[in-house]
C-alpha cells in the first residue's frame, strides 16, 4: 500500500519533501498528530509512513480514498455517537501497544494549510493509555511559485472537482514536517492535544524548507 500511495501521488504529479525524523518500525507506538488539508493526505503519509489510519465512517464509501482507507485497515469512527470515541481509543491503543504506527486527524475538519482549527483532544486519550509517543505532523502543499496550492485542499467541493483542482496544477509539492515526539507520561490528552497544535502551527507559519538548498529546483528563490 505504500507502494500504491506513492504511484497515485507520481500519477498526480506531487512530489513529497519532509523533514525530521518520520517514525519508522523501529518507533515503538507511535502516534501521529497531523493537520488535515486534503484527502491526498492519507496518500502522502502512507508513502513516507506506513500508518493505520482513523477517519470518519463516511470516508468507507467513498470511490478510491475509502478503497485505501479499508486496505490500511484504518478505523472507522461514528462522530456522531458519542460513545463510539470509547471503542476508538482502545482499538488506536490496542494498534499502538502492538506496535504499530497510527494516525489521527484532531481538527474535526479540514483547514486550507496555512493555519489549522482547533484539536480535539478526545482520541489523544489513546497516547496516553498506550504510553505512546506522539509525532506532530505539519502538511502544506505548495503550488510551482512555492506558495500554499489552496487547489490541493478539500474544503466545500466534491471529490470528482478537487481532483480536477489538483490535475489542474502543473505540480504540487507535499512538504511534511514531522516534530520531535512529546511524552506521552505525565501528560493529560489537553496538554498534549495544544502542544501538537502549536508545534505544527509553527511550522506551518515558518519557511515550508529550511535552508534555499533545500528548495527544488522549479521553485524560486526567496
Amino acid at each position: 500500500m505504500k507502494n500504491w500511495a506513492a504511484g497515485m501521488l507520481k500519477a498526480l504529479d506531487i512530489k513529497i519533501h519532509y523533514t525530521g525524523n518520520i517514525p519508522n518500525q523501529s518507533h515503538q507506538r507511535a502516534l501521529l498528530v497531523a493537520n488535515h488539508v486534503s484527502w491526498l493526505d492519507i496518500c502522502v503519509i502512507l508513502a513516507v509512513c506506513p500508518a493505520q489510519f482513523v477517519a470518519k465512517s463516511e470516508i468507507s464509501s467513498w470511490p478510491i480514498i475509502g478503497f485505501l482507507s479499508k486496505r490500511v485497515d484504518t478505523l472507522f469512527i461514528k462522530r456522531a455517537k458519542r460513545r463510539d470515541t470509547a471503542r476508538i481509543n482502545q482499538e488506536i491503543s490496542a494498534a499502538l501497544t502492538a506496535g504499530k504506527c497510527v494516525c489521527i486527524f484532531p481538527e474535526g475538519g479540514i483547514s486550507d494549510g496555512t493555519q489549522t482549527l482547533h484539536f480535539h483532544a478526545s482520541l489523544l486519550q489513546s497516547a496516553i493509555n498506550a504510553e505512546a509517543l506522539v509525532y506532530p505532523v505539519a502538511i502544506r502543499y505548495l503550488d510551482t511559485d512555492g506558495n500554499t496550492c489552496r487547489d490541493a485542499a478539500y474544503t466545500d467541493v466534491s471529490l470528482v472537482t478537487s481532483l480536477r483542482q489538483i490535475l489542474r496544477q502543473p505540480h504540487i509539492e507535499a512538504v511534511l514536517n514531522c516534530n520531535e515526539p512529546i511524552h506521552s507520561t505525565e501528560k493529560n490528552r489537553r496538554e498534549l492535544a495544544r502542544l501538537s497544535e502549536e508545534a505544527i502551527n509553527q511550522n506551518l507559519s515558518q519557511s515550508a524548507y529550511h535552508s534555499e538548498s533545500e528548495k527544488p529546483s522549479y521553485l524560486p528563490n526567496a
